[in-house]
């Protein structure tokens, strides 16, 4: 594949075109076709006439029997302005045209439709002087290869792979010979057809020395966003993209509207151009398409303006009426842009039903090793008896779990490979629950291997290639398996024998490696090393190495090889402990625990038997590391002296199901409850346990300080170590408080002096003017979950009372939280207080608005005592324990003092290395808009302005001495449920410290099952929550007659005569040197300047869904339920969230109307694909907490909706947002940034401040050092 050149017209034109605008293809041909009113006749033409089937139906075989009518059709796309057309070849290839007993005549047909296209395109071409291309047609075929035609045999198939590639090899053949400029591959419902396909232009390319561009279009057949074979659209994507495609789309199946999330997707994900050409909707009950030219050019306008796609087309029911609307809305002129391919990070991307990515962060990929035959009896017992549906249910078991791939081997003497890989791969195909996972075909025979992938529609790993017969073979089977799309195994094995030195392994995986990457042209994020794991502890002394030299080949192999993985086949290494499954399990634990540090990326292992490194008892873990090390000489004797003993032990309740738990001791009960968070049963079994240790003559403390605080010292470790997340630890923290709460009355009881059950006391408080503390909750939960008895202030607490309860309850440790900016300056106030009241203890500084450089420049000069930024809750535990530890403390300042001081030089250096524009010369660079001229933007004015008088409430409220008109809205009780569909659940499972996107994180092996469940617990307490009225969700929002005065402030008026100000709003500008050609923003600038004398608009909001939290949390709390608080508080805020992306969608689309055409899903409304921005003050496009006060009296807010400011300018409830509404086209968010002197103290005068108010409130903002 990698010496073939491209050739070099189509590609390289159409890319080039692709860069500059959105291009058009034509539409369906046999829509036109059906509009005919062809007969049998005109099918058969003279040629079949006596044809001894009924050929009507034949859409392709009319490229023989009426060409001219066919031209005539392909010319009316032209002339509607059409640049990509498709061959009339969508079912010519001989499977289809079987059917018509046809099958001979593929070839001829393709050429012959080919033909006819190349004339119309030439003609037109010539007729108007703009090029047009001919893209040859590949269909889908009549058959899947992923799934059975026969209910009762889910193996079965009535097509194979290589009759695929045979007749689409066929197709293209005449496609390419008739004079097609590209190929397309579309309306694939069953990826491993598309697959097919591929190997057959691959080999086509190979026939002729040279690549035609290809495009790739796969069909999303319901609501479910999966193709008929189940994938989703990034595991299509990554199944097709070895291709190396000139663009990947989506058509058929969907109208235009639903089909948007998944273009959405793809254009998100695909690192080439993107194409779309869908139906004219949905069929009626006729059969036919409803969807007019205007409707699919509304939609796909609002495609290309959004920047998603580079080509746009139409499929089934749309006409040369269609696509010349279609022409006309994806114009540069209409506002069309062209999309940039994506910019990927290189990867190991797989793909069954679902995706798979690794990358050089993500965790150790288990790969199931217990579908293998030589690694498993019980699977090769099955195989052998023919009892495939059991087989299934042990790679089922390995999925549950958590192989992230099933390795699938059939290599055994007596069975054939071939057959038995072919037959249980095609049924691990048809089960969901097991082939959303990709597959590692395993064979040492090549003919194997194939029957594997050949029947598998994702992106496998080929286990193995090697260089064991020499180069040419390997290069064979490498480009086979790239033409496959398929990653692979390399084996460090060449002629001379398996490499079992270091130095041995690095020669031959560095001799594969140039062999893959320079001649074959193979990804190197797709080459996975096995640098051979065998077998320790042999008593060979040669062996003694084998562990340590794996280890350190892992690294190299990471260091020297770019872009590489390495796996291994982790059993091999415990192979001379067969028949002790504890010793070889804790053999696989420690070896894994530093082949993944030296980088092992993922491993062949038995997914439901992997010991805890932790669990495995020390005086045994010690002596497993000696051997994998080969730390002493007698490793191997030492472990031979307890492996019997360990042995013949039970493994305990590591091992437990989780039906039987009930069953054990009952230290272990409470144990197995903290660590699982399970509080139905822990009053009891503390009950049974304090009675336990009375009889013995202990004490209910001893309850706390032995079991209960041993658990979640247990919880702790797995927390920081990475192996549990946020949401286990809170649930933990339930059961604790639970446990503890039950023995506090018999600890009170019989206090004794002296007694202390903790490890240190921390005061917490959000600081004053600040009401959010959902971040500062699941700090002071995770450190009571580890020993530290925390006090917690709440919000809006002022410094002095912060420092009062410090001092007045010998706190340890001062930790205070902040959202929004105008808390950092009390951070500052609170440092400086401590160091005036002789303070010594520690001040941790958290929250969304804090920083590192901010602690270091601004809070840290004030304090003498420790000043530390905790990023998060799984720091704040490590942290903490640090500061109160004689040992660890020293150099734990010693680091943050040396890190302060470096970042604070760097700040100083920023100052001087990027200097700010002047204000003057910032507003002479501002956004250069068009407000006059025949071309100028015409802003809408909104619909309810316009229907004040009929459906609009106004007010009429005394400014002054005059009577103005608000033209407000106000909702008192919005419906959550209505809420539900619009909430952003990535920033849920942020708050809970679980990184990543939605919904991948339920599908992330390493967080699925937490994920999982918290959000299932969401779903339960949304359903709870909208029953029982918890909250309540209130809102207003207004739009004004408004225009630019001077060059940064907003006159808003009280009604469209504009002669009277309601109020002026004043915005900052950006100040840094930008690079040429872009701008420097105010968001004035998006409002037409007054002296234009264009009528322009603005609108401001505030909603909550915070009515009703704080006395749930509170029952929560007082319920001991820390859980139940903090979710309640999350979800609040993701519906206020909700509620005003939801409002300003109805804005746009409703009550102000200039979207009134727009139809985004909740993916693209998250991802802003509007037109208009709604900044919020206090915020990076202006970042001026006070401006939230004219928008309060602007809308009354309190009044009418009880959301309240404080001083800081914080919103109460804190599940609120607020902010501005601007409409224009080329609105969008910015950062202010840094601002100089000249305009803080032009913006002062504005506001009616003195520099130094200005100062205070800006000061995050300050590009200098305000005079004291």
């Amino acid at each position: 594949m990698a010496t073939i050149e491209h050739r070099p017209d189509a590609t390289s034109e159409l890319a080039a075109l692709m860069r500059e605008r959105v291009v058009v293809m034509d539409g369906a041909m046999g829509t036109l076709l059906q509009q005919q009113g062809l007969g049998e006749a005109d099918f058969r033409g003279e040629r079949f006439a006596d044809w001894p089937s009924d050929v009507q139906g034949n859409n392709d075989v009319l490229n023989l029997t009426q060409p001219d009518l066919i031209e005539r059709l392909h010319t009316q796309y032209l002339d509607a302005g059409a640049e990509l057309v498709e061959t009339n070849t969508f079912n010519a290839q001989r499977i289809s045209l079987a059917d018509y007993g046809m099958s001979a005549l593929a070839y001829e047909v393709n050429l012959a439709a080919a033909q006819v296209a190349r004339r119309a395109c030439d003609a037109v071409a010539a007729r108007t002087g703009r090029p047009r291309w001919v893209l040859g047609a590949i269909g889908p075929t009549n058959r899947t290869a992923s799934i059975s035609p026969d209910v009762n045999d889910p193996g079965a198939r009535n097509v194979t792979f290589d009759e695929l590639v045979e007749a689409y090899l066929e197709q293209a053949r005449g496609l390419v010979d008739g004079g097609a400029d590209a190929l397309i591959i579309e309306t694939i419902f069953d990826t491993l057809n598309a697959r097919a396909a591929i190997f057959a232009v691959e080999t086509l390319f190979e026939e002729h020395g040279r690549r035609w561009p290809v495009i790739i279009s796969g069909t999303i057949t319901d609501a479910s966003g999966r193709t008929l074979s189940g994938q989703v659209t990034e595991a299509f994507w990554d199944s097709v993209r070895h291709a190396q495609p000139l663009a990947v789309g989506l058509n058929c199946a969907l109208g235009a509207g639903d089909l948007r999330p998944y273009v959405a997707e793809l254009s998100r994900i695909a690192d080439t151009f993107v194409s779309t050409h869908p139906n004219a909707g949905l069929p009626n009950a006729f059969g036919e398409y409803d969807e007019t030219p205007e409707d699919l050019a509304r939609v796909l306008g609002e495609f290309a303006r959004s920047g998603l796609v580079n080509i746009v087309g139409g499929c089934c029911g749309t006409t040369p009426e269609h696509i010349a609307a279609l022409a006309a809305a994806v114009a540069p002129e209409a506002g069309g842009v062209a999309r940039e391919p994506a910019e990927v990070a290189p990867a190991l991307r797989l793909s069954g039903l679902e995706p798979l990515t690794v990358t050089e962060e993500s965790l150790f990929v288990n790969i199931g090793e217990r579908t293998n035959i030589t690694g498993s009896a019980r699977f090769r017992n099955l195989i052998k008896a023919g009892d495939y549906a059991t087989a299934l249910d042990v790679a089922r078991q390995q999925v549950e779990a958590g192989a992230q791939v099933i390795d699938i081997n059939m290599d055994e003497g007596m069975i054939d490979g071939v057959a038995a890989m072919e037959r249980f791969t095609r049924l691990v195909a048809t089960e969901p629950d097991i082939c959303r996972v990709p597959v590692m075909v395993d064979s040492s025979k090549w003919e194997v291997v194939e029957a594997g992938v050949k029947a598998l529609q994702g992106k496998t790993i080929i286990n193995s290639i090697s260089l064991k017969e020499g180069v040419e073979p390997f290069l064979a089977h490498a480009r086979l398996a790239r033409k496959h799309g398929a990653a692979v195994v390399v084996m460090a094995f060449d002629e001379d024998g398996q490499a079992d030195t270091l130095e041995r392994r690095q020669d031959v995986c560095q001799r594969a490696y140039d062999l893959l990457v320079d001649e074959v042209g193979f990804p190197a994020t797709d080459i996975i090393f096995d640098p051979n794991v065998f077998a320790l502890a042999t008593g060979i002394e040669e062996h003694a190495t084998y562990g340590v030299d794996f280890i350190e080949a892992v690294r190299w192999i990471k260091k020297s090889l770019p872009g590489a993985l390495v796996s291994g086949g982790i059993s091999n290494v415990s192979f001379s402990f067969r028949g002790n499954n504890p010793v070889r399990e804790a053999i696989h634990a420690v070896f894994l625990f530093h082949a993944i540090e030296a980088g092992l990326d993922m491993g062949i292992v038995n997914a439901g038997a992997l010991a805890v490194y932790d669990d495995i008892e020390p005086d045994l873990r010690e002596r497993i590391t000696d051997v994998v090390l080969n730390r002493r000489p007698d490793a191997t004797e030492r472990l031979l002296e307890v492996a019997t003993e360990y042995g013949l032990q039970d493994r305990g309740a590591s091992t437990v199901d989780a039906q039987e738990w009930r069953s054990l001791p009952v230290r272990e009960r409470i144990s197995h409850a903290l660590v699982h968070g399970l509080d139905a049963f822990v009053v009891e079994d503390t009950e049974e346990l304090r009675l336990e240790l009375a009889a013995a003559g202990g004490r209910p403390l001893d309850v706390i300080e032995g079991p209960l605080m041993d658990g979640m010292g247990r919880v702790g470790d797995l927390f920081g170590a990475g192996k549990m997340f946020l949401p286990q630890v809170v649930k933990s923290a339930r059961v604790m408080k639970r446990a503890v709460a039950h023995l506090v009355p018999f600890i009170d009881a019989e206090r004794q002096p002296g007694d202390s059950t903790t490890n240190g006391l921390v005061v917490m408080a959000t600081v004053k003017g600040d009401v959010h503390d959902i971040g500062k909750n699941i700090v002071g939960v995770v450190l009571q979950c580890n020993n530290y008895e925390v006090v917690d202030l709440g919000v809006m607490v002022p410094g002095q009372k912060i420092l009062e309860t410090a001092r007045a309850m010998g706190a340890d440790l001062i930790g205070v939280s902040g959202l929004i900016t105008p808390s950092l300056d009390e951070m500052v106030n609170l440092a400086r207080e401590m160091e005036r009241q002789g303070f010594t203890i520690p001040l941790l500084l958290g929250g969304a608005t804090t920083s590192r450089a901010h602690t270091a420049v601004k809070v840290a000069p004030q304090y003498s005592g420790p000043v530390v930024w905790v990023k998060d809750a799984s720091r704040s535990v490590p942290t903490v324990a640090s500061l109160l530890s004689d040992e660890r403390r020293p150099a734990l300042l010693e680091s943050v003092a040396a890190d302060y001081a470096s970042l604070r030089e760097r700040h100083g250096a920023k100052r001087t290395e990027r200097p700010l524009r002047s204000y003057a010369q910032a507003r002479a660079h501002a956004t250069p808009l068009v407000w006059e001229g025949p071309d100028h933007h015409r802003p809408v004015r909104p619909r309810m302005l316009l229907q004040q008088a009929r459906d609009v409430h106004t007010s009429e409220e005394p400014t002054g001495s005059h009577a103005v008109a608000s033209f407000t809205r106000t909702f008192e009780d919005y419906d959550l449920d209505e809420l539900r569909s619009y909430i952003d659940w990535s920033p849920f499972f942020s708050a809970w410290e679980m990184r990543g996107r939605f919904p991948d994180l339920l599908h992330n092996p390493a967080t699925s099952d937490v994920a999982r469940r918290l959000y299932d617990d969401a779903q339960r307490m949304l359903d709870q929550l909208s029953r029982e009225k918890w909250l309540r969700a209130a809102g207003t929002f207004g739009l004004f007659p408004a225009n630019r005065v001077g060059s940064d402030d907003l006159e808003l008026y009280t009604d469209e005569s504009r002669s009277s100000v309601r109020t002026v709003l004043h915005h900052l500008r950006q100040q840094g040197e930008h690079r040429e050609g872009v701008p420097n923003r105010s968001l004035a600038d998006f409002v037409a300047p007054k002296e234009s004398g264009v009528a322009d608009y603005a609108g401001a909001f505030a909603v909550t869904a915070g009515h009703g939290s704080a006395e749930r949390v509170k029952a929560f709390k007082a319920d001991l339920d820390d859980y139940g608080a903090i979710l309640l508080e999350s979800l609040a805020d993701r519906l206020a969230e909700a509620f005003a992306e939801r409002l300003h969608q109805r804005v746009r689309r409703e009550f102000w109307g200039y979207a009134a055409d727009e139809h985004l899903g909740n993916d693209d409304l998250i991802a802003e694909r509007y037109r208009g921005i709604r900044p919020a003050p206090g915020y990076p496009a202006c970042p001026d907490h006070t401006e939230k006060q004219l928008l309060w009296d602007l809308l009354d807010v309190e009044r009418t909706v009880g959301i309240s400011l404080t001083e800081s300018m914080a919103m109460w409830p804190g599940a609120a947002v607020s902010g501005w509404y601007f409409s224009h086209p080329q609105s969008q968010y910015f950062v202010v940034g840094r601002l100089g002197r000249d305009q803080v103290s032009e913006y002062a005068q504005r506001k009616g401040w003195t520099l130094g108010e200005a100062e205070r409130w800006l000061a995050p903002n300050l590009d200098y050092v305000p005079e004291d």
